[in-house]
């Protein structure tokens, strides 16, 4: 299974998997089930900062009730989290993941929401395939420079330090 790294407002991450943010982080907990979380179990439950938290809260992202010094965290919250996190483990930007959670309060039941996260999507997956044939491209440069330079060591009677 592969490990994602999640980043917070000062790049330091922790690892989830694409997979369990989809299935829902701590659906089997028994804080699952609660109508509002604190921040320290919504840092168990996705793997997040308390910094993080409240940097998302700053960039509109989430919108935890306060009580008191307190801030308690919402099913909703939690599921826009979650989607905050899946669109950073698929490369989209805060600034465009935002754009589409916020699309969800038109009260069309989430159909315009729906068809631009699509498009959004499609438009990802292009991206990521030429970032993918850029990679390529650019291992097939190295190796051959590496068969190269392999060469003319050769040819001077030395070998290549081990990789």
């Amino acid at each position: 299974m592969t490990q994602t790294l999640i980043l917070d407002a000062q790049g330091r991450g922790s690892a989830a998997t694409l997979a369990d943010l989809v299935a829902g982080a701590g659906s089997g907990s028994p804080a699952a089930t609660k109508d509002f979380l604190t921040i320290r179990e919504m840092t168990r439950e996705f793997g997040v900062t308390a910094r993080a938290l409240r940097f998302y809260e700053e960039k509109e992202l989430v919108a935890p009730v306060r009580n008191g010094q307190d801030r308690l965290y919402s099913r909703r919250d939690r599921g826009r989290l979650r989607l905050v996190l899946m669109g950073k483990c698929v490369g989209f930007s805060l600034e465009e993941v935002k754009a589409m959670l916020d699309l969800y309060d038109l009260g069309d039941g989430g159909v315009t929401q729906m068809k631009v996260a699509r498009g959004k999507y499609r438009e990802q997956v292009a991206r990521l395939r030429g970032q993918k044939r850029d990679i390529d491209a650019a291992i097939n440069e190295l190796e051959r420079a590496i068969t190269v330079i392999d060469q003319r060591l050769a040819a001077k009677g030395t070998t290549p330090a081990a990789d």
